[in-house]
């Protein structure tokens, strides 16, 4: 896990009071409180090292009920819940190194007049809304009703994370062409294209997965009708924005997960025509044997009888004799390969 010195301060607060911005940095939650009691809008980003024990200490530090969180942590990948006078959604933050994709988790809490996220030292993309976060909440609309100004400020963070989330899906690109380069090596043990295909499948499960569950949060937000954000249908039009962006992520991950399919299909085929090939000599190689050892049979007879003691041969037998063992294996030879071959029992070239 990245540590925490890396990465800068642990805890951001940017507010906005009596129409002017103001922002601070600090290791310790607790110093933003005076910020966020007199500000109409204030959003802190916190991350934590240990999510499960450090995020309930973190949001109850600004506020947040108990409850809200413990029932957030104990949702899987993503979660909504409305408490009337706060609200809390959970969505996965997807990390991607090489093909090894990780979903870690967001926790997204909204008072009256608090936005905040809680995430790990590895989700690193709020970072850069940290720069211009003054920018941010000076443009939210003066003459709009807090609800508002909460919810587009909202949408924005949410925003945020799932671009950062479809940037991944080009890392799973590359791996996969470089995937493909190795499938391309007839010389690549098949138990390596095995563990690979493995792991690129494994990818693209895990990231659409992680995909599924910010669309299963979004609708739930949109569809939850809460008291601390927007009745305003644009703005409420927005989120069904933010859904048809990951769904048409979505799509191109599928589509990336059937040119893998197809490829497979292609390469299972390959090896398929290389075991035709295989068969086809080996059953070359049987018939040939056959008529061989069909050829041989008439000259080992020939030569078991004439051994018997009942015939007497003389040395100047041996020419006739040899000549005759010779002549029977041509002839054998011959007759053989042409019945074999009349009969169409020979296979054809494997080539």
């Amino acid at each position: 896990m990245a540590k925490i010195d890396d990465l800068g301060e642990k805890g951001f607060c940017a507010v906005v009071h009596k129409g002017k911005t103001q922002q601070k940095q600090s290791k310790d939650i607790a110093d933003f409180k005076p910020l966020i009691e007199q500000a109409s809008e204030a959003w802190v980003d916190y991350f934590v090292d240990d999510f499960e024990k450090e995020a309930l200490k973190a949001a109850t530090e600004l506020g947040f009920s108990k409850s809200i969180v413990e029932n957030l942590l104990k949702k899987s990948r993503s979660g909504y819940e409305d408490f009337g006078t706060e609200l809390g959604i959970r969505v996965p933050a997807i990390r991607v190194e090489g093909l090894d994709v990780r979903l870690e988790p967001i926790l997204i809490l909204v008072s009256r007049n608090v936005l905040a996220t809680i995430h790990t030292g590895e989700t690193k993309r709020f970072f850069r809304i940290r720069r211009y976060a003054e920018t941010l909440l000076k443009k939210l609309p003066e003459n709009k009703p807090p609800e508002d100004r909460m919810t587009i400020l909202l949408l924005r963070i949410i925003d945020e994370n799932n671009a950062r989330n479809f940037d991944h899906l080009h890392e799973i690109e590359e791996a996969g062409d470089a995937l493909n380069r190795v499938l391309a090596d007839p010389k690549t043990p098949r138990d390596k294209l095995g563990h690979s295909i493995y792991h690129m499948k494994h990818a693209l499960i895990q990231y659409l997965g992680g995909l599924w569950a910010t669309v299963d949060a979004l609708n739930s937000l949109r569809y939850g009708d809460a008291d601390l954000l927007s009745d305003d249908p644009k703005i409420l039009d927005r989120i069904n924005g933010l859904v048809g962006e990951v769904h048409s992520q979505i799509g191109l991950a599928e589509h990336l997960s059937d040119v893998l399919a197809s490829g497979l299909e292609v390469l299972q085929s390959i090896y398929n025509n290389q075991l035709q090939v295989l068969n086809n000599k080996m059953a070359l190689l049987v018939a040939y044997l056959t008529i061989i050892g069909t050829a041989l049979l008439v000259p080992n007879t020939i030569a078991t009888v004439a051994g018997n003691s009942m015939f007497e041969f003389t040395k100047g037998d041996v020419s006739w004799y040899i000549g005759l063992i010779v002549v029977s294996t041509f002839a054998a030879t011959l007759v053989s390969w042409f019945a074999v071959k009349r009969m169409g029992l020979l296979p054809k070239s494997p080539e």
